[in-house]
């Protein structure tokens, strides 16, 4: 204890171990993701799930096949599934492909 104190790290920054996030996985899984949540509604094409929710197919379209999406994007997206954010990113994030 006495050592953290004097290097300047506090307890609980030593006990706290910040995730580092590999950006391409990351991306990777987010874009299997929703994909899979599409499937998951019925919907086998993603170009008429995105027409009839009022999105670009081609957009959405890029979003499954791993192009990083924006945060709003997201959110509408989440929307579109009848999702929140803690559904959403409860589950397939600790993959590495």
């Amino acid at each position: 204890m006495k050592e953290r104190a004097l290097s300047g790290v506090s307890e609980f920054e030593a006990s706290s171990k910040k995730r580092e996030y590999n950006t391409e996985d990351t991306v990777f899984n987010l874009a299997k993701r929703i994909k899979a949540l599409r499937i998951s509604k019925g919907y086998n094409n993603y170009e008429t799930f995105a027409y009839e929710r009022n999105n670009s197919h081609l957009q959405y379209g890029r979003y499954e096949k791993g192009t990083d999406i924006i945060f709003t994007s997201l959110l509408r997206n989440l929307n579109a599934l009848d999702m929140t954010l803690e559904e959403f990113f409860s589950e397939g994030f600790d993959e590495k492909h």
